[in-house]
């Protein structure tokens, strides 16, 4: 018998102010795998990730672990395990870099998370050495290691990431890359990434989704993604 996926979205139906964004989503991500959905500016990827999230309305099934999410709050989506890096960081930018590793774990009741944030100073040591500094006057590389690290302080078994390249000078992509690479690989935590920077998030990727106008067009493992010549044309530049 077949596990069943750690996400899966059925039929999934998205809209703001009534204008229908995602028009029947099929979706799925097995536990500890890592998904990339490609697609143009537009194309429904950001909204895709903010309707596994509670963070638009949807008809349609998204489940979870498991459970039945569809509508559910944020709140409770987060509690369940599910952890989104935004586009442009989203980092509380009037606090320090420590205080906004202690609100990533707010929903934690466990007495590890002095232990964590170590953890992240360690895998990031710009952060520790910027800790008491307010989050606004990081670098944006700075403030991306920290957007991370506050999302893995929820301990998650899903990370989604959106656009965590942009605007980042290549040896920090690289470094980051590296990171979530280890956080798939070690920590088992699931990744669905939208990433500009296609051939990067196939790297490390199992499978990926093209994403056209709300509508999947085209859903394969990553290798094969690589050598479609429609992906290459759009996503890859040769």
């Amino acid at each position: 018998m077949t596990a069943e996926p750690l996400l899966r979205m059925r039929g999934v139906r998205a809209f703001y102010d009534g204008v229908e964004a995602l028009h029947g989503v099929d979706l799925t991500v097995d536990a500890g795998e890592v998904v990339v959905i490609l697609g143009a500016n537009g194309a429904g990827k950001t909204t895709t990730l903010r309707s596994i999230c509670g963070l638009t309305r949807t008809t349609g099934e998204i489940r979870f672990a498991g459970q039945d999410i569809s509508g559910a709050p944020t709140s409770s989506i987060v509690r369940r395990g599910v952890a989104m890096v935004p586009q442009g960081r989203g980092t509380l930018t009037d606090l320090s870099v420590e205080d906004n590793l202690l609100a990533g774990a707010i929903t934690r009741r466990d007495k590890d998370v002095a232990e964590d944030i170590a953890t992240w100073y360690d895998v990031f040591p710009r952060l520790a050495l910027r800790r008491h500094q307010s989050a606004g006057s990081l670098s944006g590389g700075e403030q991306q290691m920290l957007a991370v690290a506050r999302a893995m302080m929820l301990r998650p078994r899903l990370l989604l990431l959106d656009e965590p390249s942009l605007g980042l000078a290549p040896v920090i992509v690289r470094d980051l890359f590296d990171v979530l690479t280890r956080v798939n690989r070690e920590r088992g935590v699931a990744i669905v990434l939208v990433e500009q920077n296609a051939a990067l998030a196939l790297d490390i990727a199992q499978r990926g989704y093209v994403l056209e106008a709300g509508t999947i067009v085209l859903s394969a493992p990553a290798d094969r993604l690589r050598e479609d010549d429609a992906v290459r044309l759009a996503y890859l530049g040769y």
